[in-house]
């Protein structure tokens, strides 16, 4: 695959471009980076340093790889945080040419907002912005369950109510969604679940709850989920393989106990995900 993703960057640790490329690249696939920011880190430390790129700007950098003449080979658009509306534009304005050069391409939008224990995190109008422009555009989307809870303008407590707001989500434009961090009431102790549903039907998988949730986990996970989806056309599929390395990802992270994931040191495990979870079929 070919794949714009437009998100931010990072010169130390992953989060944005600098945790969705190397993982898409150890799979093979060809990136090309569009960077929103560059930061010296992430936010979570408290303090940064770096440009946050001016939209207009950003659109030059698209522009340029359109006099290339190569967007209609590109086969999906990423993208992660929007922190404006503008830059929202922009990416979708991306996602509009690209899908006039090649209209089998598909836009990958992970919809980032908030989090359980956070709420929202973003800047007002930034939500509503997500929900009512960018989400309806999207044919992938991969929010959290606060997430989904606020895009279905809903409260979920069970599975039952976790699929009914899928598929009010759904209903206004993506085909695909991939639902992170799932706790209900029926999610034994200790574990959590992720859920994916398409047109084919819907699947879950449940995972241990590691005590550790890094910054960048979304951001993997995201670009993983596109590109299994894409590759093997079986949410299912896409499903299992996306989770195990992203597993493993975060259980090497624990181990060194770092506050960056630790991407590099998993890396077989995202080049060859492990058989370690199963998908059981919800409907």
């Amino acid at each position: 695959m070919k794949i714009l993703s437009i998100q931010s960057s990072v010169a130390y640790g992953y989060v944005g471009n600098s945790a969705a490329a190397f993982p898409l690249q150890r799979l093979g696939h060809e990136v090309w980076p569009v960077l929103t920011v560059h930061f010296s880190n992430h936010t979570g430390y408290g303090a940064w340093r770096g440009p946050l790129l001016e939209p207009a700007q950003v659109a030059e950098v698209i522009d340029g790889i359109a006099d290339r003449g190569v967007l209609g080979s590109a086969d999906a658009v990423l993208s992660g945080y929007q922190g404006d509306p503008a830059m929202g534009a922009v990416i979708l304005d991306a996602v509009d040419k690209v899908k006039a050069a090649n209209p089998a391409a598909v836009y990958c939008c992970d919809p980032v907002m908030g989090d359980i224990g956070r709420g929202m995190f973003v800047r007002p109008g930034i939500p509503e912005y997500m929900r009512d422009i960018v989400v309806p555009r999207a044919d992938i989307i991969t929010p959290n369950h606060f997430e989904l809870d606020f895009l279905a303008g809903r409260t979920t407590n069970s599975l039952t109510e976790v699929l009914a707001a899928v598929d009010v989500v759904r209903e206004t434009g993506p085909r695909h969604v991939l639902v992170t961090s799932v706790l209900h009431g029926d999610v034994p102790e200790g574990s959590l679940e992720v859920v994916a549903v398409s047109d084919e039907g819907a699947w879950a998988v449940t995972t241990p709850l590691l005590p550790i949730n890094p910054n960048g986990g979304g951001d993997v996970t995201a670009a993983l989920y596109l590109a299994h989806l894409c590759t093997t056309g079986s949410p299912a599929t896409a499903l299992e393989r996306t989770i195990a390395s992203v597993f493993a990802v975060l259980e090497a992270t624990l181990a060194a106990g770092t506050r960056e994931i630790q991407l590099i040191a998993a890396q077989d495990a995202i080049a060859d995900p492990p058989t370690r979870f199963t998908a059981r079929r919800l409907r």
